[in-house]
């Protein structure tokens, strides 16, 4: 898909790829910035399950507001596939720096914990639990900022059951 056109979007590279969708650093022709464009494959688009989940993850980001939470741009459906563009993220996931230089000192991990509380409690306070905190949803950014990324499962507290007790969401 690198240097295709996708709507309004001209895709630059593919960033990652995950169990429902892939992701991809693209620019915004329009706007002239860069987002990350995630796109649900189109086998998956006939699949409803998977579709409101996408849907869902749109919507209950889109509400947020808060510098450790990734912002959402747009979302919706060109030619039958559906899409969510969100800020750009210049950095790295916690996964990727552990990973690399194994356990961060412990000044770090405070920081690093502290803006991810905050996002979590914006996040609480709009109704929305994340349900996935995990070291790769974390990207530290080259601005110092700890950003929350994919709200996949994410479940408003009003919302509709996705998941029951021992069911996995992979």
């Amino acid at each position: 898909m690198t240097g295709k056109t996708f709507g309004k979007y001209e895709i630059i590279e593919l960033i990652g790829k995950g169990g429902m969708a892939e992701v991809y650093k693209a620019k915004d022709k329009e706007l002239g910035r860069y987002v990350a464009l995630k796109i649900l494959p189109p086998h998956f688009a006939s699949d409803e399950e998977f579709v409101n989940r996408f849907v869902r993850e749109a919507k209950s980001s889109a509400k947020l507001n808060h510098s450790n939470i990734v912002t959402i741009y747009d979302a919706g459906k060109h030619e039958d596939t559906y899409y969510i563009a969100m800020e750009y993220l210049e950095g790295e996931t916690l996964k990727e720096i552990i990973s690399r230089q194994g356990a961060l000192p412990i000044d770090k991990s405070i920081n690093i914990a502290t803006q991810v509380a905050d996002g979590l409690n914006y996040a609480h306070s709009q109704k929305i639990i994340h349900r996935d905190i995990k070291p790769g949803n974390i990207v530290t950014c080259e601005d110092g900022r700890a950003v929350i990324t994919d709200f996949g499962i994410a479940k408003a507290l009003e919302g509709t059951r996705l998941t029951h007790t021992g069911t996995m969401i992979g």
